[in-house]
């Protein structure tokens, strides 16, 4: 009950923050879109699915300068890319994150050979969008850590011992230090639809990627549907989403007023390799046998006031390696607003 209080309270007052921005953010200025600054940050954790184990946390704060802004020699560059939409908006991304990955017995203190290891992964991105109403075209490199220097072991023992949860014990058992890489694609096609479903609009928007590295090799598929007000207003793919998972976008518009939508999606993932589960690229670590099929189910709702948009994503996750005992499912939130 405690715990529940405490998440109570400050899910409160998250929300009581999200509300202010996103009431100041609706106040108007003479600045157009290719003028607007994007900001984005997001968590995830696996308390939504009631749980605490396997991607446990992760958090992500996003920076998408002006498309004004962006230097004309890399507008220059992503035309000789075969993958981008000549007429697409060109915009830069530049990232920093931290995801968490644990067993489902925290208070063990032995290596538990059928679980999944613990490990952490610290990062930064940078990464080039294109952006028009019918194609959003999106590449991006991470590069980082995985280890103790991820800092993941101080971050979740902290997080645990102010909040009276279990605290973890075996982080001495953690995938060792290993520096990352990883490039990720993706492109999204929007279908919007002249059917109205209850008065609202509906628009449908598959996907495929593919990603490569040390820390995550794989291709991936799927798609979304939105169901909203006045959709063909909202240059918006979805919202933002901490990988491995669907993707969104950091880029949206400012809307006149308020405006939502409801989002349901899925894909599936041909993993070849994930050093979370497959343990380090050059040493001898814990490592579990993944599956090399996962799958996402994901629904959701956004709210866009003016200048800033707040959603909530639920996931349900199909198991990633053979002794795995139960799915997974996390909450996923994430606020953008433009300046």
């Amino acid at each position: 009950m405690r715990q529940v209080n405490i998440y109570s309270r400050g899910a409160l007052i998250a929300l009581l923050i999200a509300v202010a921005v996103m009431q100041a953010a609706t106040r108007g200025s003479a600045q157009t879109v290719d003028d607007d600054q994007i900001f984005t940050l997001q968590l995830a954790n696996d308390y939504f699915g009631n749980s605490d184990q396997h991607f446990t946390n992760g958090f992500r704060a996003a920076w998408m300068p002006s498309a004004k802004s962006v230097p004309a020699w890399v507008v220059d560059g992503a035309s000789y890319f075969p993958l981008f939409d000549p007429a697409g908006k060109k915009r830069v991304v530049f990232s920093v994150g931290q995801s968490i990955f644990t067993p489902d017995d925290l208070a063990a203190t032995a290596l538990l050979r059928d679980e999944r290891p613990y490990a952490g992964w610290l990062y930064g991105g940078v990464g080039l969008v294109s952006v028009s109403d019918e194609r959003l075209d999106n590449i991006e490199l991470n590069f980082g850590m995985v280890g103790p220097a991820s800092f993941a072991e101080d971050v979740q023992k902290s997080w645990h011992t102010w909040f009276g949860f279990q605290h973890p014990n075996g982080w001495d058992n953690q995938l060792k230090n290993e520096p990352g890489i990883l490039l990720n694609y993706e492109r999204k096609w929007r279908m919007r639809t002249p059917q109205k479903y209850f008065g609202l609009d509906t628009d449908f928007t598959p996907h495929a990627g593919v990603s490569l590295g040390n820390i995550l090799t794989q291709a991936s598929a799927g798609f979304t549907v939105r169901l909203g007000g006045n959709l063909q207003k909202h240059d918006d793919y979805g919202p933002p989403r901490i990988r491995p998972s669907l993707p969104g976008s950091d880029y949206f518009v400012r809307s006149d007023g308020l405006s939502w939508y409801v989002f349901f999606g899925a894909e599936g993932r041909g993993v070849l390799r994930n050093i979370f589960l497959d343990g380090n690229s050059f040493r001898s670590s814990h490592s579990v046998d993944k599956r090399p099929f996962v799958g996402d189910i994901q629904g959701g709702v956004a709210v866009v006031m003016g200048r800033a948009r707040l959603a909530y994503t639920h996931i349900f996750r199909t198991k990633e390696f053979d002794t795995q005992d139960d799915t997974d499912q996390f909450g996923s939130i994430s606020l953008s607003f433009i300046f």
